[in-house]
Formats: C-alpha cells, structure tokens, sequence
C-alpha cells in the first residue's frame, strides 16, 4: 500500500477580489450580507489584501515530506486547493492510504469534523486515517513554548472561538494553554477566545476584549496575546490580533505584543512528524 499525509486547513483568497467567492465558499452558497462582506473585506485589505494561510501551509507541507520521506499533500475546505482538487492528486500519485491531520489542534465536530466529512467524501478509494486531536503532542506545546520566550508581559492564550457550549473544544483549547503555561513555568496568564462570529448567539468566552479591560483596571501595562489554537498567520493573528486587539489596548494603556507564529517552525515539522506516526 502506497502511503502520504494529507494536511487539511480552512482556506484563505489571496487576493482581496476573491472575498465575495471565498465567502460564499464558507457560507456553503448562502448570501452573504452587505455588512458582513465590507466588513471581512476591510480586514483583507488591513493587513495587504491577501493571506499567507496557503503559503505557509504549503511550506509545512514540504517540510513535513522532507522529514517523512513519503508524500505529504496539502487540501483546504474553503479555498483552493480544495480537498477534491487535492484527492486528485493523490490518486495520480498512486497513493492509496492517507493520513489526514487537521491543521487545529483542537477538536470540534464544527471544524476537525467538517474536514472529516469533507474529505471522506472525496477519498474516492483512498484509505483514509485520522488524527482527530494533538492538542497535548508534547512537540507542540515545545514549538509554541520556543515562540514564547523572552517575551515580557502578562500572557493571554487564545484560540479561535466557537458557538458555546463546544465542551471537548473548549477543554483541549484550555489543556493546551495550561500545558504551555507549565513548560514555561508561568505563574501570570489567563486564557481567552477570539475572533467571535458575526452571526450571532452565544459564543465561547471569555473574549479578549474583556480579559484587556480587567488588565488595564488591574494597571497591566504589558500583556502577550499567544494564539495556541492557530498554527500559522492568517486574518485571525494578521487582523484581530495586531490591528484590532493592539488598537483595543493602546488606547487602555496596555503594550500588546505576540510571539510569532510556528508558520516554519522546525519544531511543529517534528510535532506533525510524530502525529503522522500515531495515526491510526
């Protein structure tokens, strides 16, 4: 049997003409409104108009292959290369048992599930394998924990928030964090969600926003945001962290930095090295 890895993502337009497709991409064909279109354009256009989502999950990709030894491909949900375009490739490769590891570590039925789904759909013959989780692969929290030091502040960990209650998710978001916080020795962190939808209803919290007004009424003057839920840049860290959380905090009186993301970092290459290996 002729093995690869399959990287799954979320997708991203790499060029700002391409948000209204990428948004009906995401919205599964539903319209999408005139507020919520300027809106997410706004933000493309704020950090140059395109992501760099494709780009880095590209280059883990390679890096992954060169490690293995095997070939490693890569497919997103809502942008191309899409997972179908993607089992293409595969299949014209000859390669006929994947494993599939979702680039979140966290699991949810609304995001890891969704690329299950998507995927098995398109696996037309190939074997498919998954990692469901690795938000305890002790290779991660070192890659985020290299990314952390010598950074001063107090820490807020993130990850992209989802539709409450979310219980797994929200346990392994935290575990992550937890998990960082004790390879470091921290003793002053919190954790918080970011990126809430702009649909509505109820949203896992407690939001960044508010975790930064508790600090600037504690007189915190210097607060790392440490995304543990992302693994590379994209609108999320681009964007809502160092456009929208650093103006949020500069006008309370707080610096606001954050470590850079594992994007090529070697460390999370070994860490998605050893979460090939325990796949099923």
């Amino acid at each position: 049997m002729n093995t690869g890895v399959l990287l799954l993502a979320h997708g991203a337009p790499e060029r700002i003409e391409d948000v209204p497709q990428y948004l009906s991409f995401v919205r599964g064909g539903q319209p999408v409104s005139a507020r919520v279109l300027q809106e997410v354009t706004s933000r493309y256009a704020a950090i140059g108009g395109n992501s760099p989502l494709t780009h880095w999950t590209r280059v883990q990709a390679e890096a992954l292959e060169r490690v293995l030894g095997i070939p490693v491909f890569f497919g997103m949900r809502n942008w191309h290369p899409f997972v179908q375009e993607t089992m293409e490739q595969v299949r014209a490769a000859g390669v006929n048992r994947l494993a599939c590891v979702c680039l979140a570590p966290q699991f949810s039925e609304m995001s890891v599930g969704l690329y299950m789904k998507r995927a098995a759909a398109a696996a037309g013959g190939v074997d498919l394998a998954w990692a469901t989780s690795f938000h305890d692969e002790p290779l991660l929290i070192e890659a985020f924990g290299e990314r952390l030091k010598g950074l001063r502040g107090k820490v807020l960990f993130t990850a992209h928030s989802l539709p409450a209650p979310n219980e797994q998710y929200d346990r392994e978001a935290r575990a992550t964090a937890s998990a960082v916080a004790a390879r470091l020795g921290l003793t002053d962190w919190e954790f918080a969600y970011q990126s809430q939808g702009m649909s509505g209803g109820t949203w896992l919290g407690p939001t960044v926003e508010s975790c930064l007004d508790r600090c600037a009424a504690q007189a915190v003057r210097e607060v790392v945001v440490a995304p543990i839920g992302f693994v590379c840049d994209h609108v999320e860290i681009l964007y809502d962290i160092d456009v929208l959380f650093r103006s949020y905090a500069i006008e309370r009186g707080i610096a606001l930095t954050r470590p850079e993301s594992l994007n090529g970092s070697p460390t999370f290459t070994a860490a998605l090295a050893e979460v090939v290996k325990q796949c099923g």
